[in-house]
């Protein structure tokens, strides 16, 4: 009975060893595909992977993400990483969905489309909208921003989520004490007065393609379906 014991001991140490030395032989990564970034480039994606104790073999990094994904990142939910084949891997990102941001105390604080923060950084993202004009007390992340008017908050909320529906290139939205919104693109300033954001953020798409390289001001307070709008040109 030993002498058998050794036989299958022996036996399942030269199956281990085979195995290890062809997956360790075989799978080591040429490729690696990042897909899903866009706050990040394909080369940071890449870097971040690396330093987060990077293993050459996409076997073994694939199953080490299963049991221990990548957290902590700025910006970024979740990053998978998929097995594709024995030299390729894909990774995965899970962007955090950004609505815009506030200056406060020296860092931008970016929310969500319900207003919770959800970052804070020194560094300005180009794609997300600065809200100006709004005053605070107090701002804690992961909680939702202190707005002590609802109204104020909730036009807020509504013109953030329709530059992301609309998938408008937004620099900063400015609120006024009147309460008036005015939105900044490029080098056009959008006056859009206080209501109907809907309809006016709506046409902002083809009125801003066909206003492309122009400098100025564009007048939507008093919009109207087939009435002209007015543009003061710089």
């Amino acid at each position: 009975m030993k002498k058998k014991m050794w036989i299958l001991v022996g036996i399942i140490l030269v199956v281990v060893g085979i195995t290890t030395f062809y997956v360790g032989s075989q799978f080591h990564i040429d490729t690696i595909q990042v897909v899903g970034n866009e706050h990040y480039t394909e080369e940071e994606i890449k870097d971040i992977v690396m330093s987060q104790g990077y293993i050459n073999n996409s076997l073994v990094l694939f199953l080490k993400n299963k049991i221990k994904p990548i957290e902590n990142i700025p910006f970024i939910e979740t990053i998978d990483i998929e097995y594709v084949s024995k030299n390729k891997i894909t990774v995965e990102v899970y962007e955090k969905a950004m609505a815009g941001c506030v200056y406060y105390m020296e860092h931008y604080m970016y929310f969500d489309k319900d207003g919770i923060v959800l970052e804070t950084s020194k560094d300005k993202l180009e794609d997300v909208p600065c809200i100006s004009g709004l005053k605070f007390q107090e701002i804690i992340l992961h909680q939702k921003l202190p707005i002590e008017d609802e109204k104020q908050f909730s036009v807020i909320l509504k013109i953030t989520q329709l530059i992301q529906k609309y998938e408008l290139s937004i620099e900063k939205v400015q609120f006024n004490q009147d309460g008036s919104s005015v939105i900044y693109t490029d080098n056009i300033k959008i006056m859009l007065g206080n209501d109907g954001y809907d309809e006016k953020i709506s046409k902002l798409p083809s009125i801003l393609k066909e206003a492309k390289g122009l400098k100025g001001t564009l007048h939507m307070e008093e919009y109207e379906e087939g009435k002209s709008l007015s543009f003061t040109e710089e």
